[in-house]
């Protein structure tokens, strides 16, 4: 992911008169230890009538003297150079055991080799007393550098001054102030004066505006920059120099182009040289520009690539809404944390503290940009199998009308905020609810923790066991320690039994009786919605009911009707005398009843109030629900959190979720009808995200960068069961399916590292032939017609794992139409196989292939025969120059269609998914090593505490090596002495193969008597020469062995890494190892043949993967 950029640099010297000029010397070349490579450097001097000698100063830098041999009117010194910003790690080094830690004495004969860059010039009061506040205890040397540079950085503002010379190290502790050559001089006395080798650095700086604004701290300059700098240099025994500049506090990377370094600032002046006495006017212009970038995951495209993407964008979508397709399309990204890439809850842990929080947050910022006048839900998600604690989810809700579901925010309570309420503060919110709701307060009832169940079972503990930590969420203290610490007859919480009646069109209440005299929740630490002990109790009771009627003689009389019964007693009358009869007449009888088995639950926990919801059948009434629940925390002044059920499914609601998966965060994005919509849902998502500090990318400890590892599932369907496409036109599936599987360029461009067979979403036709040919019979049944149920039963067998799981397919249609469950008739189908774009652009060019493919074979339907691919797929279709050649064809398939995509949208996944090792050339023949794919197989399943990890053997992996300019005839490639099957890649003069290698010893793995075959040599050898002429060496992990123990922390060090890891020397020298046949040959005649004799040994062919060199597997003869 490199940028080039060029550097003009240009300064003039204008004479009042002609003058003559001594000889002068120019500075301006980068140095020979210059870690930015320089692809182009020029040096241009006016006027054209001089002399220039090149040469080398004591301290190893270049010099051009120029001699004038006539008077000048003018001098022109302008550079030329284009440096490529390849990211360069500047603490990747090594110190000698003897100077890791600060104080150390240098090495004798060292200490005299340096010995210039010890002198002490300037030893001046103030020097001394900042001097005095270093901390000089034994530190290591790292850590003492750091401080130093950033404490100096801190003391010492940084003005841009013109005049000439530098300050004194006094004259700027005194003005606080100084320019870059300023403090670059006081930070060379300050190392000397602490016992250090330190020089003076001359040169340029290159700054580049950042793709992003950054989250913490400044984002660098707003557009890209370039001047002459200077700064420092320490030299560290094992490390070398090491650049420190006091300007930043930083130490130097790429953007620092050393020109001179010196022990003294005037040997490493830019220019030197005299005049004749003359009025001089000065000039001087410095400029860069980027003149190449490789596609990168922070700036995938210029902005006219994106204008073209929005472009056939929005002409695609005015297609399918002319066909009437009816396309809804939705997801479920995932995001892991930035701050901590090591957490287990990032990696292999679906629930964690941080976790929560972080989704919390996230929530709150998508509700704020989605859902104004929505609804916050914290809920209970999936319970899976093996794993101690149920998940969470969140949701957020909101009513596609625009009616609010939820008016004013002040009455959400903030999760994070302990607003000092309790149970009596619940127990008044329970009670007026009921008032508002028409319920009688009588309802209301306690719920009270059963600490004798606590008592019991703290009692049945061994002696040994922790009483306090819970050994599966160690987050969460022992129950008994929390009912203990609330009191044995405080209330958990208040639960109001609740129902809609709909003969009376209203709440309606019951009573709840217990044995015990008072409810007793269920053992737990769970909500107390979800602990009620509804099994205790009744689904009909007998309830005394009491009733006023008339006397029948009365009525009849005035009406001649029977007597009606009255609901209430009546007015009060005067005594009846002896001889009177009543008027009115009281009736009581036993009536069943049935008894509500919902309940709304009130319940205080750290301070806030939590309202639990009871299950509803009818959003409307949900809604209503929600708005007593509002109006009644408006009138207490007492904001609420909402759980429980969540509001009813309804066509003018419209929700996301944010639930924990393994690993990372997910988000269950609402669907979007149309690109535009689409388009602003996605780029607002990744940025809330982000403010979330929440990224789309992680990082392995070799530098390998991967999406989150959750993926990126891609859902499509339509508004309503009824409307989805694929319900409507089932050979649309078949379509889609049959393409993918022509294509293998669609799975593996877009998937993550695992892939393969036993992945989470396998290809259709990864288990075997067979089945394709069932599959194909399937496919004919659904060309006949069928009904929705049909077409899930017609393909649900072949959309698996070979586990038969439907869950992990590539192709998922568990949401399509299963007869199962309401939830699986959803008309949805689900794209598992994509790997998190790390852009949102790049997420979006994603999404307008799929809505292409979709309008597309909604014209024209693709029926071709199913591809037998063999063990091909994991053989050529492993290696990204033969995905990257399907998919051309991919594209121009498109254009052929009408849709005008562009190859080079898709470089960044290129550039993503395979990333460039490093490239070299010997005689001619370039060499360039990429990573490829290795489809993992997962291992026997190790049981855990929580669950079943599945474990694959990862240390088994892949690269490419490509080839451009070789002659057969006359060169061979090898890989650790072998030689590669190189095979025709599809493009002019280019050979390309894989090689399969153990890049280290894993504890468990395939084959644990293997040893590793890292590091690679990759050799070009002449056959005419018999030996190798160049090569390239690539290191499985860290060159000098280092083993790294933090995971990388951004793109830039992650890059770093994979670029230390590859050599560009270290070839194999001398001539080949005769094979063993040639000596036995030897032992038979006197001669051999000498070319059979100087050459690797020629293997025979693997017919089922040609295209791949398995150093694993002995050669084959």
């Amino acid at each position: 992911m490199a940028i080039h950029v060029a550097i003009d640099h240009k300064t003039v010297y204008r004479y009042d008169r002609p003058v003559r000029l001594s000889p002068h010397v120019v500075r301006l070349r980068p140095a020979p230890h210059t870690r930015t490579p320089i692809h182009h450097y020029r040096l241009d001097i006016e006027p054209a009538d001089h002399r220039i000698y090149w040469q080398q100063d004591p301290f190893c830098n270049t010099l051009a003297r120029v001699v004038f041999p006539e008077p000048v009117h003018e001098l022109r010194v302008e550079v030329q150079l284009i440096a490529e910003m390849t990211v360069i790690n500047p603490f990747d080094f090594y110190v000698e055991r003897y100077a890791e830690h600060y104080p150390f004495r240098y090495d004798v004969l060292l200490r005299q080799e340096l010995e210039p860059y010890f002198e002490l010039t300037e030893s001046g009061p103030r020097l001394m007393e900042w001097l005095a506040g270093v901390d000089r205890s034994k530190r290591h040397i790292v850590y003492f550098l750091v401080d130093l540079n950033a404490r100096l950085q801190k003391d010492v503002d940084y003005s841009v001054r013109l005049d000439p010379g530098i300050q004194s190290c006094e004259e700027t502790f005194e003005k606080g102030i100084g320019s870059c050559r300023d403090t670059g001089w006081l930070l060379v006395q300050i190392l000397r004066h602490l016992g250090l080798a330190a020089r003076f650095v001359s040169g340029y700086l290159v700054q580049l505006a950042p793709d992003e604004k950054s989250l913490d701290g400044p984002s660098g300059p707003e557009h890209d920059f370039t001047d002459l700098h200077a700064w420092a240099e320490v030299y560290v025994p094992g490390a070398g120099w090491i650049g420190l500049d006091p300007t930043s506090g930083l130490f130097a990377g790429e953007g620092h182009i050393p020109l001179a370094c010196t022990p003294d600032p005037v040997s490493a002046a830019p220019v030197t040289g005299y005049t004749e006495k003359c009025e001089t006017q000065f000039a001087h212009d410095n400029t860069v520009a980027r003149v190449h970038e490789d596609p990168r995951v922070t700036k995938p495209y210029s902005d006219a690539q994106w204008a073209a993407i929005q472009a056939l964008g929005r002409s695609v979508d005015a297609e399918v809404q002319a066909l009437d397709v009816r396309l809804t399309m939705g997801g479920e990204p995932t995001f892991v944390s930035i701050d901590d890439m090591e957490g287990a809850e990032w990696n292999t842990e679906a629930l964690g503290v941080r976790k929560r929080e972080r989704a919390g947050v996230l929530l709150q910022r998508l509700k704020t940009v989605f859902a104004p006048g929505g609804l916050l839900h914290y809920g209970q998600g999936k319970w899976y199998p093996g794993e101690p604690l149920p998940r969470w989810a969140l949701g957020c809700y909101w009513r596609s009308d625009g009616q609010p579901l939820w008016r004013d925010e002040r009455w959400i309570a903030d999760e994070r905020q302990d607003y000092q309420l309790g149970s009596a503060q619940a127990q008044q919110f329970g009670q007026r609810l009921a008032a508002r709701l028409g319920i009688d307060t009588k309802f209301l009832l306690e719920g009270l923790e059963d600490w004798t169940y606590y008592l019991w079972r703290e009692a049945k503990q061994p002696f040994y066991v922790d009483r306090v930590a819970i050994p599966e969420a160690p987050e969460v203290r022992d129950d008994l320690s929390v009912v203990l610490e609330r009191g044995l007859r405080e209330p958990v919480g208040y639960a109001l039994p609740l129902q809609w009646d709909s003969g009376q069109g209203g709440w309606r209440s019951g009573v709840w009786d217990f044995a015990r005299e008072a409810m007793y929740l269920l053992p737990g630490n769970s909500p107390m919605g979800l602990r009620l002990p509804l099994d205790q109790l009744p689904w009909m009771v007998q309830v005394a009911h009491e009733e006023w009627i008339e006397p029948a003689t009365a009525v009849r009389a005035a009406t001649g009707a029977a007597a009606p019964a009255s609901s209430g007693p009546p007015e009060v009358e005067p005594p009846l005398a002896a001889d009177e009869r009543p008027d009115h007449i009281r009736q009581r009888y036993l009536a069943w009843t049935g008894v509500p088995h919902t309940a709304l639950c009130v319940e205080p926990r750290q301070g806030r109030l939590y309202v639990f919801m009871p299950l509803l059948k009818d959003f409307g009434h949900y809604a209503a629900l929600l708005e007593a629940l509002e109006a009644t925390a408006a009138e207490l002044q007492m904001p609420v959190l909402i759980e429980g059920y969540e509001p009813p499914g309804d066509p003018a609601l419209r929700s996301l979720k944010v639930t924990p998966d393994p690993g990372v965060i997910e988000v269950n994005i609402h669907p979007a009808a149309c690109w535009e919509e689409l388009e602003y849902n996605t780029v607002t998502l990744y940025e809330e995200a982000r403010q979330a500090r929440l990224g789309t990318e992680k990082f392995m400890l070799d530098g390998r960068h991967t999406g989150t590892g959750g993926g990126n599932h891609v859902t499509l369907g339509g508004a309503t069961p009824a409307d989805s496409p694929f319900l409507r036109r089932p050979d649309l599936l078949r379509s889609l399916i049959t393409y993918w599987q022509h294509h293998p360029s669609l799975s593996y461009l877009f998937s993550g590292l695992f892939i393969g067979p036993t992945s989470q979403a396998p290809r259709v036709d990864e288990s075997g032939s067979e089945a394709l040919r069932e599959l194909e019979r399937s496919f004919e049944e659904i060309e006949q017609g069928v009904a929705p149920a049909v077409l899930d039963r017609a393909l649900r067998s072949f959309l698996t794992d070979l586990t038969g799981n439907t869950h992990r397919a590539e192709f998922c249609i568990d949401k399509l139409y299963s007869p199962d469950s309401a939830a699986g008739r959803q008309g949805l189908v689900e794209f598992r196989a994509f790997e998190m774009p790390p852009h949102a652009r790049m997420s979006l060019a994603q999404m307008s292939l799929l809505r292409a493919l979709v309008a597309r074979f909604w014209k024209q339907p693709y029926r071709h025969p199913l591809v037998r691919w063999g063990t091909e797929l994991h053989d050529r279709f492993m290696l990204p120059e033969a995905i990257w050649t399907d998919f051309r064809s991919v594209i121009e398939d498109f254009n052929r269609a009408g849709y005008a995509f562009r190859l080079d949208w898709f470089a960044p996944f290129l550039e993503f998914r395979f990333p460039l090792y490093g490239r070299v050339a010997y005689a001619g023949v370039e060499l360039e090593l990429r990573m490829a794919l290795e489809p993992w197989l997962v291992l026997g399943e190790e049981a855990t505490a929580h669950r079943q990890a599945r474990v694959v053997d990862a240390a088994v992996e892949r690269l490419q090596v490509k080839c451009r300019g070789l002659d057969p005839e006359r060169h061979l490639v090898t890989c650790n002495g072998r030689r590669l099957p190189l095979q025709p890649s599809g493009a002019a003069d280019e050979l390309m193969a894989g090689v399969r290698y153990k890049a280290f010893k894993a504890p468990f793995g395939l084959h644990p008597t293997l040893e590793a075959d890292a590091p690679l040599v990759v050799d070009v050898f002449d056959r005419s020469l018999g030996r190798a002429i160049g090569g390239c060496v690539y290191h499985a992990d860290h060159p000098g062995g280092r083993n790294y123990e933090t995971f990388p922390v951004n793109a830039y060090e992650a890059e770093a890494r994979r670029i230390a890891r590859f050599r560009a020397w270290g070839h194999s020298a001398g001539e080949a190892r005769a094979p063993g046949w040639v000596e036995r040959l030897r032992a038979c005649y006197a001669t051999a043949a000498e070319q059979a004799v100087r050459e690797p040994a020629a293997e025979r062919p693997n017919p089922e993967y040609p295209y791949t060199l398995d150093l694993r597997r002995l050669p084959r003869s």
